[in-house]
């Protein structure tokens, strides 16, 4: 592989990130202005989706909400050595798993630059029907969940094929 190939693609991936995090900052900016235009009212409300900013100072869905400091931090830490371990495993990958890896490394960056500057993670997309609600989420955890399937789907599915072929 040349050298000009290595560094045309190391600056498509970072283009991608960079797309991600600032696709995300922009919108989570936008909510949180709107939140405050509105006086932390109902943004946007419709059948099927509700724009309404919460605050999530835990970790996917809210889950692992902690009022203590120390395992706030802790756990800001562990995201951070996750961070470190995607940016690894991105240098080893190749393809569709390598792009898929850095859908989920953008929409990380995203919401660690959150949890390190406002010490949580805005989430403001609200589905629902009828009284059932979906988690609350927002546009890195849209980027992190569709790498995170694309995984599954190149496990499950491209990768046995590979194994089939390489028996016969």
């Amino acid at each position: 592989m040349s050298l000009k190939k290595i560094f045309k693609n190391y600056y498509l991936e970072t283009i991608l990130i960079l797309i991600i995090f600032f696709l995300d900052r922009i919108s989570k900016l936008f909510v949180i202005h709107l939140d405050k235009l509105n006086f932390n009212s109902e943004i946007y409300s419709s059948k099927f989706l509700n724009i309404h900013l919460i605050w999530n100072e835990g970790i996917a869905f809210g889950l692992f909400s902690f009022n203590e400091n120390y395992l706030y931090n802790g756990l800001t830490f562990l995201i951070f050595l996750v961070i470190i371990f995607i940016i690894f495993m991105i240098r080893k990958s190749d393809h569709l798993r390598k792009y898929a890896l850095l859908l989920v490394l953008g929409g990380a960056l995203g919401n660690f630059f959150d949890r390190i500057i406002y010490k949580a993670v805005p989430d403001f997309i609200d589905f629902h029907v009828g009284n059932f609600h979906w988690f609350i989420f927002n546009v890195s955890d849209i980027f992190i969940t569709i790498g995170i399937i694309l995984m599954i789907i190149i496990e499950i599915i491209i990768k046995p094929e590979a194994t089939n072929n390489e028996k016969i």
